[in-house]
């Protein structure tokens, strides 16, 4: 046998709390993590998308008690808090929908390139932070 041969490479389980911490996850693998999470955030967030939808087309009373909520509060969630549950729904859609549709591009265009991976994935993470802050300063009344 050769001396290369014997020198087989070893593949062991990794150690949680020594390799975790080290190991640099490529960009287009953050963008397929936020992929799953914001798609399970809408998920959760059903009942609570179902109950604005519902508030504020009802009638003109349901709409202004919709509005107060943002502002004054509902129940024993303060508004601040509403706003910020709505905030994470808003980045929630706008990453899932930016990156179905990257997928979808690189799926019917067959666009599956290292170097092409790595820039969509950075196009998606700007464009979804970038529109999550400008959507969030107006929902809370920046401009």
């Amino acid at each position: 046998m050769t001396e290369l041969a014997k020198k087989r490479p070893e593949f062991r389980n990794i150690n949680a709390l020594k390799d975790l911490p080290t190991y640099r996850l490529p960009a287009a693998g953050i963008v397929s993590i936020l992929h799953r999470i914001s798609g399970f955030i809408m998920f959760l967030l059903l009942p609570f998308i179902i109950w604005l939808f519902d508030t504020s087309v009802s009638s003109e009373y349901s709409f202004a008690r919709f509005k107060a909520a943002f502002n004054i509060g509902l129940g024993v969630f303060p508004g601040w808090f509403i706003k910020l549950v709505a905030l994470g729904l808003i980045w929630a859609y706008l990453h899932h929908l930016i990156a179905g549709v990257r997928h979808v591009y690189m799926d019917v265009h067959h666009a599956v390139s290292k170097e092409f991976g790595r820039t969509s994935a950075i196009v998606t993470l700007t464009l979804s932070i970038g529109l999550t802050l400008v959507l969030g300063a107006k929902l809370f009344g920046l401009y």
